[in-house]
């Protein structure tokens, strides 16, 4: 269990580093302050996420599946032909409004990720106007290195929900440097702060959420 001192020391590092932070104690109060904190004080008309259990469990999308006037642009839609899905996820690059989570956060105030396709961390770094994450304070490591460890050692479960994946790590649930061609560890990220200031928003959740 992450200690409420180390949660302050972890925000006050990420506001200096220009993200906007909002605590929430649950997934509940999550998805609260997202609808009553964040969403008034955006101006938006079309809005897309990236995959993670954490966000999902907030249960955010169908909020912005529901609101009049906005284009969600459904990037995991299962009717949808891979094609279909990867034009989406180009998309999505353009949104006003992008929702996803992260693998890490370090004592620093830096977001650390790594991504298959790249369409989870794109649009973090560059393009759509707002981008807000949902994470987990299991989420909360020392420094780089311990991100590193962490994304290698207990995000590649992540695999195991993709059964068409066949990789080493859909069985041992580790990272094994594989050369497999359906791969899911290809790009890392580190961002060190948000540019312009406070288009990274982050809801830290007080719980154990995702991997």
């Amino acid at each position: 269990m992450i200690s409420q001192e180390v949660i302050e020391q972890v925000i006050k590092q990420l506001e200096r580093n220009n993200f906007e932070v909002f605590l929430a104690e649950n997934t509940l109060a999550a998805k609260q302050v997202f609808e009553t904190r964040i969403i008034p004080g955006l101006e938006f008309a079309s809005a897309s996420y990236g995959d993670s259990m954490t966000m999902q469990a907030t249960n955010v999308l169908d909020l912005l599946k529901t609101m009049p006037g906005i284009e969600f642009i459904d990037t995991f839609n299962p009717n949808d032909t891979r094609k279909e899905q990867i034009q989406n996820r180009k998309r999505a690059l353009t949104a006003d409004l992008f929702l996803t989570g992260t693998n890490a956060i370090t004592m620093n105030g830096q977001l650390v990720n790594l991504d298959m396709v790249g369409n989870r961390v794109a649009p973090v770094i560059f393009g759509p106007r707002n981008v807000v994450l949902f994470v987990g304070t299991n989420k909360l490591v020392e420094n780089l290195d311990e991100a590193f460890k962490r994304i290698k050692t207990i995000a590649p479960q992540n695999v195991r929900r993709h059964e068409q994946l066949k990789t080493p790590c859909q069985v041992t649930g580790v990272c094994h440097d594989c050369r497999s061609p359906q791969r899911i560890c290809n790009s890392w990220t580190i961002i060190e702060k948000s540019y312009p200031p406070k288009r990274i928003k982050i809801i830290l959740i007080n719980q154990e959420l995702g991997l």
